[in-house]
């Protein structure tokens, strides 16, 4: 088997993807590319149009976008399924991935993190009207997951999916932020399922920063 993830250390998305290897017992070999960099290499440009990360290689197949990537490593590979069997649990989990994609990432990532985390963490300065944008709408995003959260301590079913895991990274970066922590304490479901999903193996191991 050759596999390869092509991805950016601090990016929510290759983190992601790289849960889903572990909770898989997944070997790949990993590929360092900053999608900001101005001189992205032709050779990855032909692998990925649009400049952005993850891509997964395996056996010559080629594939971008994470949610296609993590539905395939759960498809294609054994061990723990990370899709629910039930129709209703899988229209679940593909909102709540959905509402994360759509709502959740600008908010809690790109204007939270990259402000009050990122941006000092490279001696840059913050833009505190970013924070407190972010914040707000961060706000609805987190009370639609709170409404919709199941009662098992995962936010699709009744054990772990990719919709947990697709959260995670999304989490840990806004509650490096104070005022994320903040927000997030608001919602007891939320908080509830961040106390055991902050714990987790597959989370821990992949942290940029540790």
């Amino acid at each position: 088997m050759s596999l390869t993830l092509h991805g950016y250390r601090y990016s929510v998305y290759a983190r992601i993807v790289r849960m889903v290897c572990a909770e898989k017992a997944i070997g790949y070999r990993w590929v360092e590319v900053n999608p900001f960099a101005l001189d992205l290499p032709d050779s990855y440009l032909a692998l990925h149009p649009f400049r952005r990360v993850p891509v997964l290689e395996h056996d010559g197949f080629v594939i971008y976008e994470t949610v296609a990537i993590s539905r395939y490593l759960d498809e294609a590979f054994p061990g723990i399924s990370l899709q629910p069997s039930a129709p209703r649990d899988r229209a679940r989990l593909a909102q709540i991935i959905a509402i994360i994609d759509a709502y959740g990432y600008w908010p809690m990532v790109r204007q939270v993190f990259a402000h009050r985390v990122f941006r000092p963490y490279l001696g840059e300065p913050a833009d505190e009207e970013q924070v407190d944008a972010g914040i707000a709408a961060a706000r609805k995003v987190l009370a639609a997951l709170e409404a919709l959260a199941g009662d098992d301590g995962y936010l699709a079913g009744d054990r772990l999916s990719l919709a947990d895991l697709h959260a995670a990274p999304m989490v840990a970066y806004f509650t490096m932020a104070a005022e994320g922590q903040a927000a997030l304490s608001a919602y007891p479901r939320l908080t509830a399922w961040w106390g055991n999903m902050s714990r987790r193996p597959s989370l821990t191991d992949t942290d940029p920063f540790a």
